[in-house]
């Protein structure tokens, strides 16, 4: 007879009982059952083609076989493109465009011998038909298979020799051998299982979709990151086109990488330069708004910070912020009060990182704080400055990495005056630098208001 685990919802803790409280992640009623994998199978697996240990320094460096996928971006994500027997978890909020984005991939994967295995647990063939031929996806080496069953999905597989297998989703997918409804802890644990294995005897690569809830991630892709090579996230803003891919876990490759894409009703395109379609609304010479320049993956991207300082009606004057870190705008909002003399305590302050961007770098202390400034004073700043710097507890303006780069890329795109931290402001920088050694030199670059 099988014993239960419990697993964390949130961070696949494991556990022998069932427990209120996450002591890996904190997260309260977060853990849910899973049948135990039986000692016979541990038993067959551990007997299973013994390997012979070598030294390190005997083992030939193995080449790593990838496959673009012929999306610039996602291959730049993922370090080249997929590496053989990969297994690659994309995972998203329903509705963000996972689906997609791997029927797009689909269609780049799949090659005149090399068909891609396109397994659709949602949806029917004709639903997925339908999104390919908006997509203009229409290569006949993309067979889509409507289907739950792992044990079917595995049985269709056997003689062919696939480009790349994508499930979408993996909480559709059922294990025969366990009694439990799809999508529950066992299911998604087991049958991600089968797949990892499939791409690890067949060298085939696995692209699994996984959703993410704001809710909780009920057998959601947390459960399954230690399980799978790569870890990609989709985000973005409801109401905005942009969504921005990240690796959260990459074994053949960096983490620092992402790449943007706008949703159209072609599918997700591109953006090529990001800075440029950030900032194309900005309205510029208005209080309360900053070009920072931050740096995202490997690239600089120029990003706009807006600021809104109004009078509170409430008594507890309300601090909101979109795109940026809450409590880094609590640390920057005391130290602007305690070295500017600028009044905060009374006034409701709303900031947002235009575009939808989610951005937690601390070269953008010195743009947020101008921009707090900016509308608090109804004073605008200069039109063609851009700004980066970090902050210190003590109002210093401290240095920040890669500062040439980000001087490069505010250049080239239209900048003229450039306020970054003094120790950065050497006589080789650009021309235009304008020096900021605390947060009270920033009151010397705001202009008389328009209205005034």
């Amino acid at each position: 007879m099988s014993r239960e685990l419990y697993f964390c919802t949130e961070c696949g803790y494991e556990s022998r009982k069932w427990l209120g409280r996450c002591p890996g992640c904190g997260a309260w009623n977060s853990f849910a059952a899973a049948p135990e994998p039986s000692k016979k199978g541990r038993a067959s697996r551990t007997r299973r083609d013994a390997v012979t240990p070598i030294p390190v320094n005997q083992a030939a460096a193995q080449v790593q076989v990838r496959r673009p996928t012929h999306i610039e971006g996602l291959d730049r994500v993922l370090g080249g493109g997929l590496v053989a027997g990969s297994i690659v978890l994309l995972a998203g909020a329903p509705g963000i465009g996972k689906s997609t984005f791997m029927l797009q991939m689909a269609g780049q994967l799949a090659g005149s011998s090399s068909p891609v295995l396109y397994v659709s647990g949602e949806e029917s063939a004709q639903q997925v038909a339908m999104r390919a031929r908006r997509l203009g996806v229409d290569h006949p080496e993309v067979l889509l298979l409507p289907e739950t069953s792992c044990s079917a999905v595995l049985g269709r597989l056997d003689g062919m020799s696939p480009a790349a297998v994508i499930v979408d989703s993996i909480q559709t997918m059922t294990v025969d051998e366990i009694d439990a409804p799809a999508g529950s802890v066992g299911q998604v644990r087991q049958a991600a299982a089968r797949f990892q294995e499939l791409a690890k005897t067949t060298d085939v690569p696995v692209l699994l979709a996984g959703h993410v809830t704001k809710a909780g991630m009920i057998a959601g892709p947390k459960l399954l990151e230690h399980l799978v090579d790569v870890v990609l996230s989709m985000d973005g803003e409801p109401g905005h086109d942009l969504r921005i891919l990240r690796a959260g876990k990459n074994r053949f490759g960096t983490v620092a990488e992402l790449a943007l894409f706008s949703m159209t009703g072609h599918g997700l395109e591109e953006v090529h330069n990001p800075s440029a379609w950030l900032l194309d609304d900005r309205q510029a010479g208005a209080p309360g708004s900053a070009v920072a320049v931050a740096i995202e993956g490997t690239s600089p991207l120029l990003v706009e910070v807006q600021a809104l300082v109004t009078p509170s009606r409430l008594g507890t004057p309300r601090r909101v912020a979109q795109g940026f870190d809450p409590s880094r705008l609590a640390l920057l909002l005391a130290v602007a009060e305690r070295t500017t003399g600028a009044a905060f305590g009374e006034r409701d302050v709303f900031v947002n990182i235009v575009g939808g961007l989610s951005l937690r770098e601390p070269a953008l202390d010195l743009a947020v704080t101008a921009a707090l400034l900016s509308s608090a004073a109804d004073r605008p700043l200069p039109e063609d400055l851009a700004i980066f710097g970090e902050i210190g507890l003590l109002g210093e303006v401290r240095a920040v990495s890669r500062a040439e780069d980000r001087l490069r890329e505010a250049a080239a795109m239209g900048f003229g005056r450039f306020a970054i931290p003094a120790r950065q402001g050497t006589a080789d920088t650009n021309a235009g630098t304008i020096p900021i050694a605390r947060v009270s030199d920033l009151a010397g670059l705001l202009r008389p208001s328009s209205a005034g």
